[in-house]
């Protein structure tokens, strides 16, 4: 039986389920496919659940499938860490042809995470994307922007993820890097033609609403300044529990501040969930404040978007749309200096609506405007500095400066920092920086493989003996982004 499952459809069930703890991982229940109509469920449900001896977990397990839960990859030799991702690809490469429960259908083949993500990701594919590259696999990148291409038209913007609670988020807006990354490998201009109506919709996803905009004030993705400046921010368009974290957010929400959901759920868009940065108070997630900020990453990105654009107008004799997004462009280089930089941190910081003022949080994503060369000279030598004394460890490079017990905060090293860190000291010449930065996480990734046979999600850059923790679940294995970033990385010299 295939049909789209939209949680709010079992919503009484679902919520008995997440409360009652009836799966140690609530994701669990939220990728759960029903065995039959949800109707006959339901009703089942409200019937059964008044008998004496009725078992919950025993009703769940008889009326939805969790074939698909976690995937674990067991290899019976240990070989060589290149083999092991040449043979990893396959095994992670998924098909969703037809809707399964609250899994999204795709045109094409993808490569998923791994561990307890069984769904296409959004920005985790850019970096898989790396390492299909390296690999050879042309067609599933291509796969990759046409599944992509296919959201984007179909949905409006690509989800977070490929299931059906995800359709009120995005993630960092990869796509026109993701073309970017395949004219590298194919050299054919043409796809910036061919996708041309693609990044315009997901163009206009990132900045709807902009024209109902007053100064000092926000709606959706957009922000107008005290100044009148447009900026960008994350955000999602529902105010409740994730499903996929449903009783962790109900509970984390005692004794915290408005539209607590959506400012966690926009936390999810920026695939920095959870950190310090985005708390009030730099250390409880009470506090978190997204939605108050304009974020540096996310604007560089989008600039990105703009530029590419204005390239794939240019391709096909669009000249004034090719002016109107050269100027975007041109603009948001100028906001992206006067917003970001913090000029006595000297390195760039997000962006506080509100205070008027950059936040107080140092955080890697400052790499962004050194890895799409937006940063002068001097702000790259300056953010260099940053990074090599203050984010840099035997492991690699650190996420923040702050241990707040959340995943996204030191002392975790994750996959797509190093390829970003490494690319941006060699946009600027910061050649023996970038090499450190390469070593020290290939060397740790290395580490973990020989000891555990496993590629992890993150990874601990301060001690190497150990693996990384903290967040909402435990590290997991596969893993994509992981496998992508590892690969690149050695191949460059």
């Amino acid at each position: 039986m295939n049909k789209q499952l939209y949680i709010n459809e079992i919503q009484t069930l679902f919520d008995d389920v997440q409360r009652s703890k009836v799966f140690e991982d609530q994701k669990m229940m939220s990728d759960a496919v029903p065995l039959f109509p949800v109707e006959e469920i339901n009703a089942k449900y409200e019937k059964g659940k008044l008998s004496e001896n009725f078992n919950l977990k025993e009703f769940v397990l008889s009326n939805f499938d969790f074939l698909e839960a976690k995937i674990s990859i067991q290899r019976q030799d240990h070989l060589p860490i290149e083999e092991h991702i040449e043979k990893l690809w396959d095994e992670l490469t998924r098909t969703a042809y037809e809707e399964k429960g609250t899994l999204l259908k795709l045109p094409k083949p993808y490569v998923v995470p791994g561990g307890r993500f069984n769904e296409f990701f959004y920005w985790d594919s850019y970096y898989i994307m790396l390492g299909l590259q390296v690999s050879g696999r042309v067609d599933m990148m291509e796969n990759i922007i046409e599944n992509c291409s296919y959201l984007i038209h179909n949905v409006g913007f690509v989800p977070n993820a490929s299931r059906t609670h995800f359709l009120t988020r995005s993630q960092p807006p990869y796509f026109s890097l993701m073309l970017d990354l395949l004219f590298e490998t194919t050299k054919d201009e043409s796809i910036y033609i061919k996708y041309h109506d693609t990044l315009a919709k997901e163009y206009a996803f990132w900045m709807n609403g902009v024209e109902k905009l007053e100064n000092n004030s926000a709606v959706k993705r957009v922000i107008k300044t005290i100044q009148g400046d447009i900026l960008n921010r994350y955000y999602d368009a529902e105010n409740l529990p994730r499903p996929e974290s449903y009783l962790i957010d109900i509970e984390d929400s005692k004794n915290a501040g408005e539209e607590f959901y959506r400012n966690i759920r926009s936390a999810c868009e920026s695939g920095w969930d959870f950190s310090s940065r985005w708390f009030a108070d730099g250390e409880h997630i009470q506090t978190i404040e997204t939605l108050n900020l304009a974020q540096v990453d996310l604007n560089c990105l989008l600039w990105h978007l703009e530029k590419t654009l204005a390239k794939s107008s240019l391709l096909q004799n669009l000249s004034e749309k090719e002016i109107d997004y050269s100027e975007r462009a041109a603009k948001r280089r100028q906001l992206i200096d006067q917003y970001f930089w913090d000029k006595n941190s000297r390195i760039y910081k997000d962006y506080h609506i509100q205070k008027n003022t950059n936040t107080p949080s140092e955080h890697i994503a400052a790499l962004y405007p050194l890895f799409l060369k937006l940063a002068s000279e001097d702000q790259a030598k300056a953010v260099a500095k940053n990074i090599e004394e203050k984010f840099l460890h035997e492991g690699g490079l650190v996420t923040t400066t702050k241990n707040s017990g959340q995943q996204w905060d030191f002392p975790n090293a994750w996959a797509p920092y190093q390829w970003l860190g490494y690319q941006s000291m060699k946009n600027y010449g910061f050649d023996g920086l970038a090499e450190k930065i390469k070593n020290n996480w290939c060397n740790n990734v290395e580490r973990v493989y020989k000891n555990t046979g496993k590629l992890m999600e993150k990874y601990n850059a301060l001690d190497i003996e150990n693996v990384a923790g903290g967040g909402e679940y435990p590290n997991q294995d596969g893993f994509g982004w992981t496998n992508g970033v590892y690969l690149k990385l050695k191949k460059e010299n």
